[in-house]
């Protein structure tokens, strides 16, 4: 059995901060199932590897021997987070937020063990909830410290409006922690405000207060802004295996470690000898493919895995196009339609500029043949093969 000193190691990797750890020690040093809370709003139909950061955490805490409490907010969800906010977020209706909800029911035992889960609803108990009871709930906090949250500070200095709803959110989650009596709870670094709200009403409520565990927030396939999918940079659990392993092989060399760091279930040994083999003049390109695999066979399995890969290199090394790709047909207002025109009316660039810019990187091909000539008329009548970069297909005819 490991001690508690060994199990803090591992719990460690993968996380940005621990408030507190000696309070963590001497909960681990108890020798008994400790409650780990994390909750999830569900604002969107589907789970992404951002999201998946988290629940690995939830799972190494599940294989330690410990009991998770996956929390839908769906009482929260209605109300609408403001963290990172700028303005006030529209609530879901509840019809939005219970179809999420059952998405995220199915998709998360991908990661976690159902044996060692309990999926709970924070409607549960806020519905009972008086609004006398909601009163004392309020009493608990001041406007002074609510306004200690980044997001609220800068719109109050801003003379952004804050909906006094919007102050009840970090109320409700904290007392979500009141409710599950939680031992633990995980969120993401712009949740740590949220997280120590939970700490104060459980020690306002006369219980142990929780131990907060933050993890990194995992930027997207741009390797910039926050994987989202609003912003289109995401890659999401359910996606198809050959989706998800072209989007992993994607992403850049730089991006694949930070990926490999919070994602991967490789051993830290084994990762810091990738990077000294590539260090050491191996392509990156072969430890990318490993994580790929990897990420596949969790949401899919093995045969998935392997058979994406296939693809991936008959598809990109050995110029093969995708069986399925969008089929349109586009007219010509003079028989002709400039190639820039062509590639943005069929949705493989939003601009004509990128048109041009992805011609002169030569990432624009028509059936397999690269376009050098920015100035490319394409006649009425052809039919060809489009592709955009390495992911981006349409079979195209000109009338």
């Amino acid at each position: 059995m490991r001690s508690a000193t060994e199990v803090m190691a591992i719990i460690r990797r993968g996380t940005e901060e621990i408030l507190l750890e000696e309070a963590l020690l001497k909960k681990l040093e108890e020798k008994r199932p400790l409650r780990i809370k994390a909750g999830f709003d569900p604002t969107a139909p589907d789970l992404h590897l951002g999201h998946t950061v988290l629940i690995n955490k939830l799972r190494q805490f599940q294989d330690l021997g410990h009991e998770v409490l996956f929390l839908i907010g769906d009482f929260t969800g209605m109300i609408g987070d403001p963290t990172g906010k700028n303005s006030t977020r529209k609530p879901l209706t509840r019809s939005e937020v219970l179809d999420n909800a059952r998405t995220y029911e199915q998709q998360i035992f991908k990661i976690l063990d159902p044996e060692k889960t309990l999926v709970v609803f924070n409607s549960s108990w806020m519905n009972e909830m008086s609004a006398a009871d909601l009163i004392q709930l309020a009493a608990k906090q001041t406007v002074a410290r609510m306004l200690e949250r980044d997001d609220f500070n800068k719109r109050y200095k801003g003379g952004q409006p804050i909906a006094i709803h919007e102050f009840l959110y970090p109320l409700v989650q904290g007392y979500d922690s009141v409710a599950l009596k939680a031992d633990v709870e995980l969120g993401g670094t712009d949740q740590k405000f949220n997280l120590l709200v939970g700490r104060q009403l459980q020690e306002s409520h006369g219980q142990e207060p929780q131990v907060v565990i933050t993890v990194p927030i995992l930027e997207g396939l741009d390797g910039v802004q926050k994987m989202s999918k609003s912003l289109n940079n995401y890659i999401g659990i359910a996606d198809s295996p050959d989706e998800m392993f072209g989007k992993i092989m994607s992403i850049s060399d730089d991006l694949m470690w930070r990926y490999l760091e919070l994602l991967s279930f490789r051993s830290i040994e084994e990762v810091e000898a990738w990077h000294k083999e590539v260090e050491g003049g191996a392509n990156p390109r072969d430890v990318k493919v490993r994580l790929a695999e990897e990420l596949v066979e969790r949401f899919h399995d093995r045969a998935a895995a392997e058979k994406a890969n296939q693809n991936f290199v008959a598809r990109f090394r050995q110029g093969a196009v995708p069986d399925e790709m969008p089929e349109l047909e586009l007219h010509t207002p003079d028989g002709t339609l400039p190639i820039a025109n062509l590639l943005k009316e069929a949705g493989l660039v939003s601009s004509t500029s990128e048109a041009m810019r992805m011609i002169k990187q030569g990432a624009v091909r028509i059936d397999g043949e690269r376009v050098t000539d920015k100035g490319l008329a394409c006649q009425a009548g052809s039919t060809g093969v489009y592709q955009v970069g390495k992911r981006r297909f349409a079979r195209v005819g000109l009338i």
